[in-house]
């Protein structure tokens, strides 16, 4: 199983940019598509963004789409999320996934059981 590890969390204030990084141990890190999730405190985990293998196709929640930007580097097994213009309620804990198989379909892509590996989580506050 990939491991993944997730960095670029903080406190910020709203209107701040950040950018999380998500990279994975091994190889298998480019066979499928790649996805942010996050939750809130006391909320269910949401989706965020999901790019497919070779990056030519990404997916966005209604809530990001316009400030958040999903990027990935096959050849440093690295997942990013540029995000800008970020609210208070972009409050949470952002977790990267990966899936096994390439999703070119926004309902799958955005779907939880789609993905078999999660990082831990790293931590984005953002205060008014």
């Amino acid at each position: 199983q990939v491991q993944l590890a997730e960095s670029g969390g903080g406190l910020v204030q709203a209107g701040d940019s950040l950018r999380l990084s998500c990279t994975a141990s091994e190889r298998n890190f480019a066979r499928g598509n790649m996805a942010w999730f996050r939750q809130a405190p006391g909320k269910e985990r949401e989706f965020v963004a999901s790019i497919v293998r070779n990056g030519d196709t990404t997916y966005y929640s209604d809530s990001v789409r316009g400030r958040f930007t999903i990027s990935r580097d096959n050849v440093k097994n690295t997942v990013f999320l540029q995000m800008n213009s970020l609210k208070p309620e972009d409050t949470a804990v952002y977790y990267c996934a990966t899936s096994l198989t390439i999703y070119y379909n926004s309902e799958l892509a955005s779907r939880d059981q789609s993905y078999y590996s999660w990082g831990h989580g790293t931590q984005v506050t953002v205060s008014s």
